[in-house]
């Protein structure tokens, strides 16, 4: 009698999941064929400057600073130049 109960209480615990699972709908996203439908990106010369004291920051809107900005932080990147600005202070 135990054993019965305790096979029919699993059984129904399984068959209770696998009816759970039956019920999922697929996600599935639509495209619309020749159209962006995500944000628009804006030119990165266009964006707030960061806070950060640390970075030189561009003004916005302007490209050539914004380069310089960016040419600036990719040379603090570079070991050789850092070691060298290390060794001439």
């Amino acid at each position: 009698m135990r054993l019965t109960t305790t096979c029919t209480i699993a059984l129904a615990a399984g068959l209770s999941l696998l009816a759970a699972g039956c019920g999922e709908r697929p996600k599935v996203t639509v495209y619309k064929q020749g159209q962006y439908q995500g944000k628009p990106d804006t030119r990165p010369w266009d964006n707030d400057p960061p806070k950060d004291p640390s970075i030189v920051a561009w003004q916005k809107g302007d490209k050539a600073s914004w380069e310089k900005s960016i040419k600036a932080r990719t040379l603090g990147q570079n070991e050789y130049v850092r070691i060298e600005g290390a060794s001439n202070k």
